[in-house]
């Protein structure tokens, strides 16, 4: 995506992992995952509004999800002090209703041009990753060009189950019947030495 055309007709969605294990402390200068995840919202929101006005989607995750629209910078402090890390990681249901959101509005003609990138902060291998993996296929199979969806899983912590999901989704999805590879994972041993706001900024401009 390093062609600002495409970058800057798009929306963005974000959706954070908030399930219990978010809430260790592992990460560097003493934060927790979750403090974490907070500050990369918080820059990602603010790249996002010099291309998109509009402010991006925000999902926070666990058993059940929650849904916040048009977030700019000034609103992410407010949705972490609305929530607390705690329950499992369902991310196949979330992941489908972001997807599906994207799909209504583009059938109404109000999706952006270029279409939508995703961008998935987790810790954890999520509670079932084959439904994950199906989500991810269908989603493919409803688009035509492989720019027009993306999806990035980002790893917080280093969970080992975590790291060899992600590494699978990367791996396995066209062979098990994606129509494009729509998807970008990255894990603890990819980001050494860069910082996760890096990343999530790195995942929208290329």
């Amino acid at each position: 995506m390093a062609d600002n055309s495409i970058v800057e007709d798009r929306d963005y969605t974000l959706i954070i992992d908030k399930s219990g294990s978010m809430s260790t402390n592992d990460r560097p200068g003493g934060k927790t995952r979750w403090e974490s995840a907070q500050e990369s919202t918080l820059a990602l929101a603010k790249e996002c509004e010099k291309i998109d006005p509009d402010g991006i989607t925000v999902y926070l995750f666990s058993s059940r999800f929650r849904r916040y629209d048009n977030i700019t910078a000034d609103k992410v402090n407010k949705i972490y002090a609305e929530n607390d890390p705690m329950g499992r990681t369902d991310l196949a249901s979330v992941l489908l209703d972001a997807v599906n959101n994207y799909f209504d509005r583009k059938a109404a003609g109000e999706a952006k041009a270029n279409g939508e990138t995703f961008i998935v902060i987790t810790d954890g291998e999520p509670n079932d990753y084959k439904a994950v993996m199906r989500v991810i296929i269908e989603t493919s199979r409803q688009i035509d060009r492989d720019e027009e969806i993306g999806i990035s899983l980002i790893q917080v912590g280093n969970d080992r189950k975590a790291t060899q999901f992600l590494k699978a989704l990367d791996d396995q999805l066209e062979s098990a019947g994606a129509k494009f590879d729509i998807v970008n994972t990255i894990t603890m041993d990819d980001m050494q030495g860069i910082s996760l706001a890096e990343i999530l900024l790195n995942a929208i401009t290329g």
